[in-house]
């Protein structure tokens, strides 16, 4: 070995090089730029951010449960209709209709169980550390829990979601093609 490698060089040579050093680079600007450019980390390589999605690629499942339920119920069609000139007869006819294929959703795409099993009107306790995610307090609300009520309504939660992935092909903003007949 020829003694000329830094991990050989005894502490004391190492001293004397940074002695020396030290003085040079008080005295050197250009020096001293050199160690400081040597010194520096390397610059970190950063990956170009990912363009941001637009707001429909965003929320594109959202969009697609919403196309679900139009094509299965025509649950915007309904809701975009002015029902006040029709009768509660045809409204409800229209509404069994939208019912049946919203449901049909729910089954195929959605496991929905509710989040407290009792029956509506039970009377229900709340014990300290509740989650108040799941259970949404009302009425006259004061003190600690426990906490000692009536079940209004049960609640929803999504207990499994088997929803397709949204191709990059379709656009997600179009919940329902238009229909030309020819």
């Amino acid at each position: 070995m020829d003694g000329n490698s830094p991990a050989e060089l005894s502490f004391a040579t190492r001293l004397g090089l940074a002695w020396k050093c030290f003085w040079k680079t008080l005295g050197q600007p250009e020096f001293a730029r050199q160690i400081a450019r040597e010194l520096s980390p390397a610059p970190a390589t950063a990956a170009a951010p990912a363009p941001a999605l637009p707001p429909e690629r965003v929320h594109a499942s959202g969009l697609l449960v919403l196309s679900l339920l139009q094509r299965e119920g025509r649950l915007i069609d309904f809701l975009q209709e002015d029902v006040a000139a029709f009768s509660d007869a045809d409204i409800g006819a229209a509404a069994r209709v939208v019912h049946a294929g919203c449901k049909k959703v729910l089954a195929d795409h959605f496991t929905i169980e509710p989040v407290l099993k009792e029956a509506e009107g039970a009377s229900v306790t709340l014990p300290a550390g509740f989650d108040a995610r799941r259970v949404r307090l009302t009425g006259n609300v004061t003190g600690q829990p426990p906490f000692r009520g009536t079940l209004k309504h049960h609640g929803w939660t999504a207990t499994a979601v088997r929803l397709p992935d949204v191709s990059d092909a379709l656009d997600p903003q179009v919940l329902a093609p238009a229909e030309v007949e020819l």
